[in-house]
């Protein structure tokens, strides 16, 4: 079974998706993490995240082993990622490493904007994990303060909101709700709920 998790940053989208992976005994690929590994790759280089040709060599010749890196945590390098993700031919290039990702047996858990609608349509089970931007940027801004890193909430607010208007906007693979997926709004919810309002959906799909 593959279980395919969208929506916007800071939903709960990855809390929600390595719990599920936990649970089901499945892999978990943060797709986003890609992107920001890209963006950090970029960043590293001296390059401009917003350059196509620097991106798409930079996603070429992706080192996984930079997935690990605690910068890729980074305010700097989430602005990034939505600029490179925005660009087609990096897409194209980190596209066929998520369907490998996805395919392998016993089955996969993967998160990101474009899972549900590009990457694997076929998915057995699609939900989409949303919020209010003003609750996302408060638990960003939170995150930053608990990780001592100088956060101010509006700005954390105008970041959100930008990368939305990026992700939903951006002509190759927007971030959208597939028709098929079920929303989760998480903005009232704890974790704990939001897991077990997945798991429902989940074990109604039932194995395939």
């Amino acid at each position: 079974m593959i279980v395919a998790i969208d929506g916007p940053a800071g939903a709960g989208k990855g809390t929600l998706s390595k719990a599920l992976a936990a649970h089901l005994n499945y892999p978990h690929l943060d797709t986003g993490a890609l992107y920001r590994a890209t963006a950090l790759a970029v960043l590293r280089a001296g390059g401009d995240p917003e350059d196509p040709v620097a991106a798409e060599t930079a996603a070429r010749s992706l080192d996984t082993a930079i997935l690990d890196s605690p910068d890729l945590r980074s305010a700097e390098v989430g602005a990034a990622s939505s600029k490179v993700a925005a660009i087609p031919a990096v897409r194209a290039a980190l596209l066929d490493f998520q369907r490998d990702f996805a395919h392998r047996p016993p089955g996969a858990v993967l998160d990101g904007r474009d899972v549900g609608t590009v990457v694997v349509p076929e998915a057995e089970v699609k939900l989409f994990v949303t919020a209010s931007a003003a609750v996302r940027a408060g638990r960003r801004h939170q995150e930053l303060l608990d990780r001592g890193e100088v956060s101010i909430y509006a700005r954390v607010l105008a970041d959100i909101e930008a990368r939305d208007a990026r992700d939903a906007g951006r002509a190759d693979a927007p971030m959208r709700k597939a028709d098929d997926a079920v929303e989760i709004d998480t903005s009232d919810l704890s974790p704990s709920d939001v897991f077990q309002r997945a798991l429902a959906v989940i074990e109604a799909s039932g194995p395939k």
